[in-house]
């Protein structure tokens, strides 16, 4: 089970954090890769590892906010591949700031870059999935899409991906009639190159003891195997939903 060989799956914000875990995840099932990100240079880094899993690798420069950009990149992977088996909308990126000091450009900022860009690539790549009759798409959204939180002033980013959980449900409605299946996820705190440095400080750990059940953060490569399943043809009837890998935080 869960065998993607033969599979083309791209893979947004693929140069860092959840996205590059996901690609050598992906890899590591077998599947052919397009991994998209603005910096060039750690998605050639990246695709030297990818390709030791005997995978065909595609780097392309993308700004997902762009439209350009973005369809320019899914003509430049239908013509190569043919076909977008699986698509993993990770980009993103926040300005932090709480509704009474949040300015208009950190509020468009983080809505264009965690919310609209989404629109722009699934537009993109189920368009393609659509011709082949069949694809598998998969939001990173955030658990704080689901919840508010008491630890730091983030009042867009909550919005943006609240909005990606509730497109999620709008685009699995909508594309189920041409076997496209769209489901999200939501993590909880997960330890990037980004996130390290704040995680491991003495008072967030205690602030993760008192509303983490399992009294952690997630560790690289946890995320995996909830993507893999939403990505699988096996889980063909399964669509629609969001599903948090959160170390129990929102279920308290």
């Amino acid at each position: 089970m869960f065998d993607l060989k033969s599979n083309v799956a791209v893979i947004t914000g693929a140069s860092s954090g959840l996205g590059r875990q996901m690609s050598i995840g992906f890899a590591k099932q077998g599947a052919d890769l397009v991994i998209m990100a603005r910096r060039i240079d750690l998605l050639e880094e990246l695709k030297i590892e990818l390709e030791k899993y005997n995978v065909k690798v595609m780097p392309i420069k993308c700004d997902v906010t762009s439209t350009h950009d973005v369809n320019n990149s899914a003509r430049k992977v239908e013509n190569e591949f043919g076909k977008v088996d699986i698509l993993i909308n990770c980009a993103g990126a926040s300005k932090d700031a709480g509704v009474l000091n949040m300015t208009d450009d950190e509020w468009n900022f983080t809505i264009n870059t965690d919310l609209t860009s989404v629109f722009k690539v699934t537009r993109a790549f189920a368009s393609i999935m659509k011709k082949n009759n069949y694809g598998r798409i998969i939001n990173i959204a955030s658990m704080y899409g689901l919840v508010g939180n008491t630890a730091i002033d983030t009042v867009a980013y909550h919005s943006a991906k609240g909005g990606v959980v509730n497109f999620t449900r709008a685009v699995a409605a909508e594309l189920a009639k041409y076997n496209i299946t769209c489901n999200a996820i939501c993590p909880g705190y997960f330890e990037t190159e980004l996130t390290k440095e704040v995680l491991n400080t003495d008072d967030f750990k205690e602030y993760m003891k008192n509303t983490v059940p399992m009294q952690r953060y997630g560790k690289a490569g946890e995320l995996n195997a909830g993507a893999i399943f939403l990505a699988s043809k096996e889980a063909s009837y399964v669509t629609g939903i969001v599903l948090p890998i959160d170390g129990g935080y929102t279920c308290v």
